[in-house]
């Protein structure tokens, strides 16, 4: 995995749960492969992320659900790893999960379409 989170930047992430009454939970990290986004909004200071994850071949089946670093780490594909961003959306400051999906509709979506 290129640009693997710390155990500093992970701890930042609240713990499974302690977004799930917030209407508009934050998202504290977004990690990238291809056509795939995993936005994180939860850790449970082990190995899983509750999050959204978006394919850009299929947006209309993006969704909340549990992924793990473990699994990010050991996906590849002729010598490309998943990535996460350290510029952009993201990186140093969480944001509200409506922001950062109308960031990414508009950069995917209105960009590449044309709508």
């Amino acid at each position: 995995m290129f640009n693997k989170p710390t155990i500093k930047q992970l701890s930042k992430i609240p713990k499974l749960g302690q977004q799930e009454n917030n209407k508009d939970p934050k998202v504290y990290m977004k990690f990238f492969f291809g056509p795939m986004t995993w936005y994180v909004m939860e850790f449970d200071g082990k190995d899983t992320f509750f999050g959204y994850v978006i394919n850009d071949y299929m947006p209309e089946n993006a969704e909340l659900g549990y992924f793990s670093l473990r699994e990010l780490m050991s996906l590849r594909k002729n010598y490309l790893e998943v990535d996460r961003e350290i510029h952009g959306i993201t990186p140093y400051t969480p944001k509200k999960f409506s922001e950062v999906k109308k960031i990414h509709y508009q950069q995917h979506y209105n960009i590449r379409r044309g709508y």
